[in-house]
């Protein structure tokens, strides 16, 4: 309990260093959780480099990322009833989600060494839901544009555009 207080006190005092801190905790013990209990690696075969990536990642990116969305989305929608709380859930999960997911699997795949088209392909094949909202919401005209089979210099400054569209905010990878 005294860690907990301590935690509390800490994150009263410095809510966001502690809230990226604890961001980046939670996914390097995600990945040590991963690779020990569901991977069975043990000590000598685990991947130090990858969990510091997910450490970094959480300090860097989805700490950073989700805190801010969090404050915005409280300024959206002030206050703590039932009905604000679903209208959170329902914003956060069909506008942020999508978008954050898009950045972070692209994320860890350029991490990871990947191409961008093979980075993409992944997004294709890990989230079906961006290709519904794709095919839904994008007009076939602007998604015949958005899928060059090679990404060339012309192509790059697209890129943003491309994923925002596509349904992945903020992809580069």
């Amino acid at each position: 309990m005294a860690l907990w207080r301590a935690y509390q006190r800490a994150l009263t005092a410095h809510p966001w260093k502690v809230q990226v801190l604890t961001a980046g905790s939670l996914m390097g013990l995600g990945d040590v959780i991963s690779q020990q209990l569901v991977e069975r690696r043990g000590l000598q075969a685990h991947k130090t480099g990858r969990t510091l990536t997910m450490v970094s990642l959480g300090c860097g990116f989805v700490g950073p990322v989700v805190g801010g969305w969090y404050k915005v989305l409280d300024r959206l929608i002030p206050g703590t009833t039932r009905v604000d709380a679903l209208k959170k859930m329902l914003l956060d999960q069909g506008g942020f989600a999508p978008c954050f997911l898009g950045c972070f699997l692209s994320l860890v795949g350029t991490l990871n060494g990947l191409s961008a088209q093979d980075n993409w392909a992944k997004l294709q094949q890990l989230w079906p839901a961006v290709q519904l909202a794709n095919f839904y919401l994008v007009p076939l005209h602007y998604r015949e544009d958005l899928a060059p089979q090679s990404l060339s210099p012309s192509h790059l400054g697209s890129l943003p555009l491309m994923a925002c569209l596509q349904g992945q905010c903020c992809s580069l990878g």
